[in-house]
């Protein structure tokens, strides 16, 4: 059995919600239909013409990509100009084509998390929070004979995450009191006639991600018919996510050292480098994509030096005069996160017994050379 086109695009928007996107970004479906069922999968970070002959020979039916393949408004559609010739293809050949930008350089696990990992950056925070998972205290009152079964299965779900700690809650007794109306079913007591029954009262803090998947697990739980309990919007800060990320090496290296690793662990033959080669550098900066304008950023975190690609020449100077580093191995250093994705939806697709195939592309979409 094959996964369809949706199911996959839940597990992706599982991994990365569209919520996480800037504002504006060119995210989600963008040509063909998820309404099949999706034999192979391919993914890529650009969608040319190379990549879709790639999906082609691999019998690929949905390309998931981080770079847009419509990212301006389209005016006519010719099949005689380049990208009409890319979009005939993936039409004649029934491929879908979905995106994940922003909101893949900000997801857990994503771009920026990768890149950061690949240069062993500890403690990471962000560089630009975007979103904030807004925590919401839940109320939830069950009879004592049933506390352990719903208590167990609103934790396990998620809620209770403070800090460090799991399964966090605060329960207290009371007597609930009800009076089953005509036409009910109800798990204690009879019709017309007052209950009191002692209950439990679980307090524990659910964030607003995960909040649906908390209360159906609570409801799935509960034995009452109509279950009685509350949603409490919080003023505490719940988890951020965002653009980038900022972090400690281990132990100090030199600008050139960390040039040498960045060479090394992003696979790019050159880099760009702003600054003084031997200074030391103890707090780094990463960012995915295009970073010009997040040089203030990283400065304003107390970063060394900003990894990022794209960098312009009046921003270099800036740089230099605020003095911070720059080093700029390409925007194509993204591609890092082709086999990350690809593996988490193959880990989905065989945890659901489902036989779709994933693959990560294998072609450099890098469109500059190096001489």
């Amino acid at each position: 059995m094959y996964a369809k086109g949706q199911t996959v695009i839940q597990y992706m928007e599982q991994f990365a919600p569209k919520h996480y996107a800037v504002e504006g970004d060119k995210i989600g479906l963008q040509l063909g239909t998820l309404n099949k069922e999706i034999r192979n999968i391919l993914v890529a970070l650009d969608v040319t013409e190379e990549v879709v002959d790639e999906a082609i020979a691999k019998g690929v039916d949905l390309i998931i990509a981080h770079h847009a393949i419509i990212y301006r408004p389209i005016a006519q559609l010719t099949t005689d100009s380049p990208m009409g010739k890319l979009y005939e293809k993936l039409i004649k050949h029934d491929i879908a084509v979905y995106i994940a930008h922003t909101n893949l350089d900000t997801a857990e696990g994503g771009v920026n998390d990768l890149m950061a990992d690949a240069l062993e950056l500890q403690h990471c925070t962000c560089l630009e929070e975007i979103h904030n998972d807004q925590l919401f205290k839940l109320v939830v009152f069950v009879p004592e004979t049933d506390y352990e079964k719903v208590l167990r299965a609103v934790l396990d779900a998620g809620a209770g995450h403070i800090g460090k700690y799991s399964h966090c809650s605060f329960n207290s007794q009371g007597t609930g009191t009800f009076v089953p109306l005509e036409g009910t079913n109800p798990y204690i007591g009879s019709e017309g006639v007052m209950e009191r029954v002692p209950e439990i009262r679980i307090e524990t803090i659910v964030p607003q991600s995960i909040q649906r998947k908390v209360i159906q697990a609570m409801l799935k739980a509960h034995p009452y018919e109509e279950v009685a309990y509350d949603l409490y919007r919080m003023d505490l800060k719940g988890r951020s996510f965002g653009l980038g990320r900022v972090g400690k090496l281990d132990q100090a290296i030199t600008l050139d050292a960390l040039v040498a690793r960045v060479k090394e662990r992003f696979d790019v033959p050159q880099v760009r480098v702003v600054g003084d080669l031997n200074r030391e550098i103890k707090k780094v900066a990463v960012l995915g994509g295009s970073g010009s304008r997040y040089v203030k950023h990283a400065l304003f975190r107390g970063a060394d030096v900003l990894v990022t690609g794209d960098i312009d020449y009046h921003t270099a100077h800036d740089a230099i005069a605020a003095g911070i580093a720059v080093i700029d191995p390409g925007h194509n250093v993204e591609k890092i996160v082709k086999p990350a994705v690809a593996a988490m939806l193959q880990t989905k697709m065989d945890e659901n017994k489902y036989a779709t195939r994933v693959f990560a592309s294998e072609l450099n979409t890098e469109p500059f050379q190096f001489v």
